[in-house]
């Protein structure tokens, strides 16, 4: 692959970095003052006009047949995981429970990568244990006997994220504002689907409301973005870089809300993403 190729493709990711990072805090905030999945599904339809929006604005060309099913597949998985995610982070210290799902979310297609593409290199391999070693200091138990809220939510997140990295891959070339779009339009859908079956009671403020569309316009954003970075260049190392993204969202935790971690679990959280690029490696 050529230079140049694997530069914009990283260049692509690091710009995913920033807008998933934002997109979490502000989704993850919100939650925090409202039910998760009723912002989520808010959260997809302002995406959901969002990249349509531009898809149509710019003109891209329409996804070929064959790369639909695999863009709502990537919507189903990656949809379900985000609801679960805000809610996640709605429970629990963003600061927490960002850094397991982007590990796992990072970890499980570049896993794929080595089984189709051959055994990993020794910084691969370190990364792993560096990886779980993260994830065991940031879900231990408290000295109270607690664990902290969360950690199980963003665990299925991660797997969900893992799904929603593989799925989309598999779009091939097509169109980066479209694939998005149809993923969008199907994480819509699984997520209405499971407001209306609920029978609780949902309510949502404006404000409430304001943090869900903006987060989901970054998120679907930040999806079209990861979409030519994987294009561009190698999946896992797409995947890996992008998966950075909670080094925003702590950071934004820890300015606007004010959040703190004890020792051992800021040392947790650094190894977590010490790891993402010891993967990639």
């Amino acid at each position: 692959m050529a230079a140049s190729s694997q530069a914009l493709s990283t260049s692509f990711s690091i710009a995913a970095i920033f807008i998933w990072g934002t997109s979490d805090f502000l989704g993850g905030y919100g939650t925090k003052r409202t039910d998760a999945f009723l912002l989520t599904m808010l959260a997809h339809t302002g995406g959901l006009v969002f990249i349509l929006t531009l898809a149509m604005a710019t003109g891209s060309a329409l996804p070929a047949t064959a790369s639909i099913p695999w863009a709502v597949a990537a919507g189903l998985s990656g949809g379900g995981a985000l609801a679960v995610f805000y809610q996640a982070l709605g429970k629990g210290k963003m600061g927490l429970t960002a850094p397991i799902s982007a590990v796992l979310g990072a970890a499980i297609p570049t896993c794929f990568g080595i089984w189709s593409e051959g055994l990993p290199r020794a910084w691969q391999i370190a990364g792993f244990f560096l990886a779980a070693t993260g994830i065991w200091l940031i879900a231990r138990v408290e000295e109270g006997g607690q664990r902290p809220e969360g950690v199980g939510t963003a665990v299925l997140a991660g797997l969900g994220f893992a799904g929603f990295f593989l799925f989309i891959k598999q779009t091939g070339e097509s169109a980066a504002f479209w694939s998005a779009a149809i993923s969008r339009a199907a994480s819509l859908a699984l997520v209405a689907m499971i407001v209306l079956c609920s029978r609780t009671s949902r309510q949502m403020d404006r404000q409430g409301a304001a943090l869900g569309i903006t987060a989901g316009c970054l998120d679907t954003l930040g999806t079209a973005v990861f979409i030519r970075a994987s294009q561009t260049g190698r999946l896992d190392v797409a995947v890996v870089l992008s998966s950075l993204y909670p080094a925003v969202t702590v950071g934004l935790a820890w300015l606007v809300l004010k959040e703190r971690l004890t020792r051992w679990r800021t040392v947790g959280v650094m190894a977590a993403l010490l790891a993402v690029p010891m993967i990639a490696a």
